[in-house]
């Protein structure tokens, strides 16, 4: 910080020389930030913007509407004129009564600009109101085309989208009154650190821009995130197997068993002691087992779904099995787990295994017919991109996921922190969620676009069925006892979509229910924390709008609700099972070996 300024508040030789001196660092890591760029992965360039078709087809379908209804286009583009003007007539006039106050303000209210200079300073105000006002004019010029199918206009509005929110004011240093007042206190400095945290970005990400969320020096696995006791009991070229150690004397005789998305790290569930999942099942009195999979690299490149089923699923019962001597266990998957689960219960039926005895799915998609957000990345030629990325890279490198995951809260995941750290120079905070929403997964080529292809585009195992492991499987076949959870405002699995795959399943025996908040904070949300109620409805034959509005709503968690229904499918109470009972090898403690793989490409 300054520490020796005038009086009148401006910088004295001394504070000025400081700044020089910190601005003159930029030139010792020019030549970091030359190396990393000069050595950085390429990917296909799909993978950042549509094809121009999709802007030809925009440019076409609007001069098509300036033709044949020109009053219209007048009219939008007089709006957006006078605006301006006379925007720019009240800042004159501001300026001109020599009190430096800004002209009325009468645009909509925007967190980026909760800084008083937005609305007090005319500069500042005269740049974020021109800026909102010119996002409303292209928001407006692309819902006014009409002449383009409606899933192109969707990737159209999206992509719009996405440069109005580049192009914020606040993105940039000239107009962050923010950024540049850090600079000004810091000497400078901000600018260095700044400058430090981008190329230190880059460099771990080998050239790619994606903005570090959380500080990966504040956790470290197994010892302030992921610490629930227990053992890791099997491994194979898939997962590792986690047992837990009993919290209770008494646990129910049917185990379970828990697949997480193998898109992320197995420890969503077990971040810490108070939000826990792991934790709170385990003190309800059950024996638990976690598959931790495997972070795959380029020899990984012709595993497919498959490999999961058979070397994931099929082997983790086998196994669970084979340590408690039971014949049944329960099943959990989440996200992409819950979709493969499904996959492996329609095979089992068609082999008369009955391994399951019940299934729970966790934000599971298995009906894609609505792609909802992510309906911009699923056409071809961005999926065409992803299978020449991953024919070249042997994978779907983990850092391609993440920009496309982040790019849909582009704000709040990416502009937003890259001010914070490249511009403010502030050290990403130390958050558990965020970190390990940065420690991600890579996902092997073929799986990948039997993913994309099957599932996501063509819609296959709802439609039709899906061909797997020399079987045709179909939801009719997933009939055992369900439980889904959905999540109320979740942007990746939308619930509305979890509902019409349920729907479609043959079980007679299921339970739908919808709980508050998005994919993550839906399903971390422990009693304790008396966050997010739940709605439940019975009916399942309903449309999901009227199974909502028929639906009660209850206060706090879920996940007593849910233990209720996997109690009744978990049968009597036995002594509590230890880890490496009856001779079972111990691998390692938990979490395991692979869960601590960093993702690389």
């Amino acid at each position: 910080m300054a520490t020796d300024t005038t009086t009148n508040g401006e910088p004295t030789a001394a504070s000025m020389a400081r700044m020089t001196e910190n601005l003159t660092k930029v030139e010792a890591l020019r030549e970091r930030l030359t190396n990393v760029l000069a050595n950085r992965n390429t990917h296909q360039a799909a993978l950042d913007a549509p094809n121009q078709e999709l802007f030809q087809k925009a440019a076409k379908a609007y001069m098509q509407e300036a033709m044949t209804n020109p009053a219209k286009l007048i009219e939008h583009q007089l709006g957006y004129w006078t605006k301006s003007v006379t925007h720019f007539v009240e800042a004159q006039q501001a300026l001109a009564k020599g009190t430096l106050t800004a002209p009325a303000d009468r645009t909509p209210t925007d967190r980026r600009f909760a800084n008083p200079l937005w609305e007090q300073h005319p500069y500042f105000n005269f740049v974020k109101q021109q800026y909102m006002m010119n996002a409303e004019a292209l928001e407006q010029a692309v819902a006014d085309v009409e002449d383009m199918e409606p899933r192109e206009k969707q990737r159209l509005a999206y992509f719009s989208r996405q440069i109005i929110d580049m192009m914020s004011p606040t993105n940039f240093l000239a107009t962050n009154p923010d950024a540049l007042q850090r600079a000004v206190d810091t000497e400078g400095e901000s600018l260095i650190k700044g400058l430090e945290n981008l190329i230190g970005d880059l460099e771990a990400n080998k050239g790619e821009m994606i903005v570090r969320l959380a500080d990966e020096n504040a956790f470290q696995l197994g010892e302030n995130i992921a610490t629930t006791p227990g053992k890791v009991v099997f491994r194979n070229r898939m997962f590792e197997l986690i047992q837990y150690t009993p919290t209770t004397e008494k646990v129910h005789a049917t185990p379970l068993i828990v697949f997480p998305p193998w898109i992320n790290k197995y420890y969503i569930l077990d971040l810490k002691e108070q939000n826990s999942f792991v934790k709170w099942v385990l003190d309800q009195g059950y024996t638990l087992f976690m598959v931790s999979w495997i972070n795959p690299d380029a020899t990984y490149r012709d595993v497919g779904m498959e490999d999961y089923v058979e070397e994931g699923y099929i082997a983790a019962f086998n196994e669970v099995k084979a340590i408690t001597g039971e014949k049944q266990v329960n099943a959990v998957g989440y996200c992409i787990a819950g979709t493969t689960l499904s996959l492996t219960l329609s095979l089992l039926k068609q082999r008369g295994d009955t391994s399951v005895k019940s299934a729970t799915f966790f934000t599971a998609l298995t009906d894609f017919s609505d792609q909802g957000e992510f309906r911009p990345f699923l056409t071809d030629d961005f999926i065409d991109g992803i299978e020449a990325e991953t024919a070249d890279k042997g994978i779907l490198p983990s850092i391609v996921m993440a920009r496309t995951f982040s790019f849909l809260r582009s704000n709040d995941l990416v502009y937003g922190p890259a001010v914070k750290s490249y511009m403010m120079g502030e050290t990403p905070p130390a958050f558990d969620l965020l970190y390990w929403n940065g420690d991600g997964a890579n996902l092997p080529a073929k799986m990948a676009m039997q993913y994309l292809r099957g599932l996501c585009q063509n819609n296959e195992l709802a439609e039709g069925g899906y061909d797997l492991c020399d079987a045709h499987l179909v939801l009719d076949e997933v009939d055992v006892p369900l439980c889904a959870i959905a999540c109320e405002t979740d942007h990746i699995a939308p619930w509305k979509d979890s509902y019409r795959g349920v729907q479609k399943m043959g079980s007679t025996d299921k339970t739908f229910i919808m709980t508050q908040s998005g994919h993550i904070a839906g399903i971390v949300n422990p009693p304790s924390k008396g966050k997010y109620g739940h709605y439940t409805n019975d009916d399942l034959t309903l449309s999901h709008e009227d199974w909502l509005a028929g639906a009660d709503f209850t206060e706090g968690s879920w996940w007593p609700r849910w233990e209720k229904w996997l109690a009744k499918h978990s049968g009597k109470m036995i002594p509590a099972r230890i880890p490496g009972d009856a001779g079972r090898k111990i691998l390692c403690d938990a979490p395991g070996t692979y869960v601590a793989v960093k993702a690389r490409g």
